[in-house]
This record gives C-alpha cells, structure tokens and sequence, in this order.
C-alpha cells in the first residue's frame, strides 16, 4: 500500500517535461560517443556501428526481413539494406526464403555473424562493468521505463 504522506508528490506536466528536457540533453551526447567508441573498435572487430546493429537485432530477435529491421531500429529501410549487404559481403547474415512473403527474404544469422556479436557484446559488457556510479537495478529500471515511455511518444514518427 502506498501511503500517501511518504509518495513523492506527482510533478506538474510543465515539470515533468523541463526534467525530460534533461534526459534528451544527456541521450543525445551519450549516443554519438557509444557511436564513436564503436567506430573506434571496428578495426579490430571489422564491424561498422550499423553493422553491429543489425547483427545484435537479429542475435535478439532472430531472423528478420530488412523492413522489419528498419521499422525495429527506427532506421530507413535503404540505410538497413546497406549494413546487410556489408555483413552479407563479410559472411555474417545470409538470406532466407519467407514462408509468409515470397520477395522480402529473411535475414538471418551465421555462424560466424552469432560469434562476432557475441564477442563484441561480450567486450562492451566488460566496459559497461566499470561504470563508475552506486546504481541499482531499481534505477535501471526506472531508466528503461521513462526511455521507454520517451520512445512511445515518438513511435509514430516514419523514418523511412
């Protein structure tokens, strides 16, 4: 039960929104640096930063057609095609037959497309082990949940 005298009280919408002002100032940043850093890497992964999207959406979803993706990733379908045909080149996806449509192929993992995201997940959780801050996972929770109602907002926004 909830006790009214020790909940926070709820903030005015005109609050609320100033505060997720905050949140697109820090995401912004955030994002182009994790993007730097993962172009950093790519020499000795071999991944781009796109690349490395599409192989972890299909490691978490398993296979996929290219619309699909771009619709997942909020990414044009043409930008999509690209960083699949880039890993089709370097022989980590391959194309499917779709039993549910005959001329939009599924993409799927490699063998050697699972071990290469694997390792690059692997090298981005050991830096992630480092942040430095007392977090809980009641905070990162509580994260998720406000980027994701942040991300709901924006869901009708076409990308392609």
């Amino acid at each position: 039960m909830n006790d009214p005298r020790t909940a926070p009280a709820r903030p005015s919408q005109d609050a609320l929104a100033e505060r997720l002002t905050e949140v697109f100032d820090l995401v912004g940043p955030l994002y182009r640096r994790v993007h730097r850093k993962v172009e950093q890497a790519a020499p000795v992964e071999g991944l781009s930063v796109g690349v490395r999207a599409v192989l972890d959406l299909l490691r978490a979803r398993g296979p996929m057609t290219v619309p699909q993706m771009g619709r997942a990733q909020a990414l044009s379908r043409q930008f999509v095609q690209r960083m699949v045909n880039d890993a089709a080149r370097q022989g980590l996806v391959e194309s499917v037959p779709n039993p549910a449509h005959r001329r939009s192929s599924l993409i799927r993992l490699t063998g050697p497309g699972r071990d290469a995201i694997g390792a690059v997940r692997a090298r981005e959780h050991e830096l992630l082990r480092r942040v430095d801050a007392d977090l809980t996972m009641a905070d990162v929770d509580a994260c998720l949940r406000v980027l994701g109602a942040m991300h709901a907002l924006f869901d009708d926004v076409e990308v392609d």
